[in-house]
């Protein structure tokens, strides 16, 4: 069954009032689809433009939309996502709220919303990404690269799990962004196009440096050394929060080659750096795996996949080798410049099937007998 084609279904998008999710409620609304229009309250500071929102609702009129429903997960947002945020910088991780947002709010709150009280029996959203029946498993859906490969969102999505998929779509995996911009432009929408999501929503000016000084208390936002992987001392930092593996500007070293931060370990609050070559490793170990296209493997299996370690990293090919139902072991044919703790690892197949993904997980130093994985397991719906 093609759901992007089904007639007669009650669907509810969630409308962000950027063009993508415009194209999507629009889109099914033209293939026949009942469709109710959500807009979610995230920020507790947000008081939810009127006049943004009633230029949204008169758009949505223009497409056989009469309503457009609000609500407000601001509490549960501060606590799924951003406070896992805030905690994961400080302890010397690099997040992405995205890939934490994603399986907990808006596809799993959000959806429970649609589909308990709305009465839908999908949720779509303007992403770029396919869902398909597994090419491995039919029993299993999976995500799959969205046409448009420029901007193919599978990486943020690579957690969802199965009941979620089911009553999931995104009606814009299989079109370009191009054709969704010409849709905007011979419809005059051209204001709605300049509404783009930001990479980190919730942080909507300054950086995020800024937000977490203002979010946490200073004692927490340790000052320390930065030292050589020899434990030679160069210099000062003002917090581990401002550093992420690979970073070359603002570690004010002097020095006839440029240096990289390497590692960080928060509980001493040391920055760790050393020259280019030093940022490339060739494994890492990842947590809280999701499995997508395929079946959990069993422990101690192996299996090889293209693994995508950031949005913007091209999927590399590796051996993943499974340690248990939630952990595995990447191990990348080449090195890979700036394996980061806390950022995704996605495990891809060669059709761009997602075939699972976790968090990189930051290695324990010599004091510490455990690390704190990135974000927090899903909890089904």
């Amino acid at each position: 069954m093609n759901r992007y084609q089904v007639q007669n279904s009650r669907i509810c998008v969630a409308v962000s009032g950027g063009i993508d999710s415009l194209r999507t409620a629009a889109l099914l609304k033209e293939q026949g689809c009942d469709v109710v229009a959500i807009h979610m309250k995230l920020f507790q500071e947000d008081t939810i433009p009127s006049q943004r929102l009633e230029r949204i609702k008169r758009i949505l009129e223009t497409f056989g939309i009469d309503r457009i429903h609000l609500v407000d997960f601001s509490n549960h947002f501060e606590k799924l996502v951003i406070q896992p945020f805030i905690q994961s910088y400080i302890s010397g991780m690099t997040p992405n709220p995205c890939t934490i947002c994603n399986p907990t709010v808006k596809f799993g709150l959000l959806l429970n919303y649609a589909t308990r009280v709305m009465g839908c029996s999908y949720l779509a959203t303007g992403h770029y990404a396919r869902i398909e029946k597994s090419p491995y498993d039919t029993a299993r859906f999976a995500i799959r690269k969205a046409k448009d490969q420029k901007k193919d969102q599978s990486y943020f999505l690579f957690a969802l799990a199965q009941d979620q998929l089911r009553k999931v779509i995104f009606p814009l995996g299989n079109i370009s962004k191009r054709e969704v911009l010409k849709w905007a432009r011979n419809r005059r929408l051209e204001e709605m196009v300049q509404i783009e999501s930001q990479e980190i929503c919730f942080i909507s000016a300054g950086r995020y440096s800024d937000f977490l000084e203002n979010r946490v208390p200073p004692a927490l936002l340790k000052a320390g050394p930065i030292k050589d992987l020899n434990g030679r001392v160069l210099g000062y930092h003002g917090g581990v929060h401002l550093y992420t593996v690979g970073q070359r500007r603002g570690l004010g070293i002097p020095s006839h080659a440029p240096y990289y931060v390497v590692k960080i370990e928060p509980e001493t609050a040391t920055i760790y750096v050393g020259r280019k070559k030093d940022i490339f490793s060739e494994s890492a170990t990842v947590q809280s795996v999701v499995w997508g296209a395929i079946e959990p493997p069993s422990a101690g299996s192996e299996f090889r996949a293209f693994v995508k370690i950031r949005q913007q990293h091209t999927p590399q090919p590796a051996i993943i080798s499974v340690h248990s139902f939630t952990e595995a072991k990447v191990v990348f044919d080449e090195p890979q410049p700036a394996i980061t703790p806390g950022q995704a690892a996605v495990f891809y197949d060669e059709d761009g099937f997602v075939l699972g993904g976790g968090f990189i997980k930051r290695e324990a130093s010599l004091d510490e007998k455990t690390s704190k994985p990135c974000g927090m397991e899903y909890q089904p719906a």
